[in-house]
């Protein structure tokens, strides 16, 4: 039985790295238990873990589900300065998406369910936990 999971992003330079993820999720660590290491609980009992060290090449991208897929990226661009990424979308699939990189190389995204009814009941899904 799975009941938590944790996944994990490198960076070169944790005090860089700790205020970047910091105002991308918009909040400080839920968990800093040493230094060169910080959690986020994104979701009940889902981890985002920020350590320093080499980025991994090659992995993700780790996809954030938004409210609001283009006001986010204008936000990510104005705050952190991620250069202008493209929103995807096919008439097969449920969401708009996106992905970009952090300063570390780490491969991020962004995503959107695009009916109002299934973001919707994802939301309070999330709010009744």
């Amino acid at each position: 039985m799975i009941y938590e999971m944790t996944v994990q992003v490198r960076v070169s330079n944790m005090e860089d790295g700790q205020k970047y993820y910091e105002t991308l999720l918009n909040r400080q660590p839920d968990f800093t238990p040493h230094e060169g290491f910080a959690e986020w609980e994104l979701l009940p009992n889902c981890w985002l873990q920020v350590a320093e060290g080499d980025p991994a090449v090659g992995t993700g991208p780790l996809r954030l589900g938004v409210v609001d897929l283009d006001a986010e990226r204008k936000r990510l661009m104005d705050i952190l300065h991620v250069e202008y990424f493209e929103i995807y979308e096919r008439v097969e699939v449920p969401v708009r998406w996106a992905t970009f990189s952090d300063p570390w190389g780490n491969r991020l995204g962004l995503f959107e369910y695009k009916d109002s009814e299934s973001k919707n009941e994802k939301l309070q899904q999330v709010v009744r936990r």
